[in-house]
């Protein structure tokens, strides 16, 4: 099992601004309030898509973002909503908040979605302010702020086939002439430090994750070389492609060599020795490899292995092998995933104002409900500033201040407002 991590930003979209407007037309003379509502900005929503098999896409992009909401207009004409941005994630997506580390979902099969950031609200226009004590409310509101998060997507990448071998037999090379993978190649033994995902596009809408895994020696289920750590990512797997050098080359015998990695899957569990094989008889691209060909897949044939003799470095003989990969995944069950329980706690919302001390003569009211407010004033009107005083005066602010010390001449702050207060 591996893990497909990716971080980027979410931008939604803000919400269009309402409007203060006035019925005007010919023979109208005084016409009410008639300013529209700012259209809802877009939200970004994960959803799954059963097709996607990594978060690879997510890798060159540092945010992504949702239309903003269109402006009301008169004759309470309302402003177009912004177009939700849909991002595809595979199956068993956990998301996460990447500033606080909070679980927020986990996406787990197709057709679960999840809002992972909120489009604002449109500000009302004037004609919602129209009351029979207010007739021709001359303010609206300011669309809400579209949510901005840093999020954090994991993926358990099931490898639905595992290339074993020994080091430099090509399994590094194989991996990424059949994929989009880009795994270091180098000559020298041990060359794959860590797993490598390659997704392997076999037909017009099919595909399968094949995983590279660091070379295995003798004695590596002891520990011996890059150790047992690298045979852990073979638990998952449903098929192994047994990855041999039939060149000999380095003075091995291919057969041997085919012997040693098979005792060292037997020495580790009985699940890896139970896995079906197929043979990939590399480089045959060099001399020596096509002269050993009938030989060593004469021998493999007679124990009951599928041989495909390759080149990994040329492709050839590769597509017949991975279309028989394909077929034979068809065929094999799926493996099942122990599910990790999650404990998700969050807070309970509480809609209260509170003031703090910002220093000895200098306070600011603060609170949930109050920002959502102050978001959608518009300071620079006059007629929205009082009703932004009027829905304060509910919370009995002056009692709160009493209690909390604050003396005639100290200087209040409510959002960019300052002023001075007064007993």
């Amino acid at each position: 099992m591996f893990i497909d991590e990716v971080e980027f930003k979410v931008k939604a979209g803000d919400g269009g601004n309402g409007v203060v407007s006035f019925r005007r037309e010919k023979y109208i003379d005084q016409g009410g309030p008639d300013g529209g509502d700012g259209g809802d900005g877009g939200s970004i929503i994960l959803k799954v898509n059963e097709g996607m098999n990594t978060l690879a896409d997510y890798r060159y992009n540092n945010i992504y973002k949702a239309d903003r909401g269109q402006n009301g207009q008169g004759k309470k004409m309302h402003g177009k909503n912004g177009e939700d941005t849909v991002l595809d994630v595979p199956p068993g997506t956990m998301v996460y908040d990447a500033d606080t580390d909070q679980f927020l979902a986990d996406l787990k099969e197709a057709g679960d979605q999840y809002v992972i950031a909120e489009g604002g609200k449109g500000g009302k226009g004037n004609a919602r302010f129209k009351k029979s004590t207010r007739k021709a409310p001359r303010f609206s509101e300011n669309g809400a702020k579209g949510e901005l998060k840093k999020i954090r997507l994991e993926l358990k990448v099931l490898a639905d086939v595992g290339l074993v071998g020994y080091p430099n037999v090509g399994k590094s090379t194989l991996i990424s002439q059949v994929s989009h993978a880009k795994p270091k190649i180098d000559f020298y033994h041990f060359t794959t430090l860590h797993p490598n995902l390659g997704v392997v596009q076999y037909g017009e809408y099919q595909s399968f994750v094949m995983a590279d895994i660091p070379g295995i020696i003798e004695g590596a289920h002891q520990g011996t070389g890059l150790g047992d750590e690298f045979l852990k990512h073979l638990d998952r797997t449903r098929l192994l492609v047994h990855v041999i050098d039939v060149s000999g080359i380095e003075g091995r015998d291919p057969v041997e060599d085919f012997e040693t990695i098979n005792n060292e899957l037997n020495k580790y569990n009985d699940y890896l020795a139970s896995l079906e094989q197929v043979v990939a008889l590399n480089k045959i691209d060099l001399e020596e490899g096509r002269q050993n060909i009938e030989t060593v897949k004469s021998e493999l044939n007679e124990r009951g292995y599928t041989v495909f003799p390759i080149s990994a470095v040329t492709g050839e003989g590769c597509k017949p092998l991975i279309y028989h990969l394909g077929e034979r995944l068809q065929e094999l069950p799926e493996r099942e995933i122990a599910k990790e329980e999650e404990v998700v706690i969050r807070p309970d919302f509480v809609d209260e104002l509170y003031i703090e001390k910002l220093n000895k003569d200098k306070y600011e009211v603060r609170g949930t409900l109050l920002d959502s407010y102050l978001e959608k004033t518009d300071f620079n009107n006059d007629a929205a500033v009082q009703r932004l005083m009027r829905v304060l005066k509910h919370y009995d602010l002056n009692e709160m201040m009493e209690k909390e010390g604050v003396k005639e001449g100290d200087t209040v702050v409510i959002g960019p407002l300052e002023f001075d207060y007064v007993e």
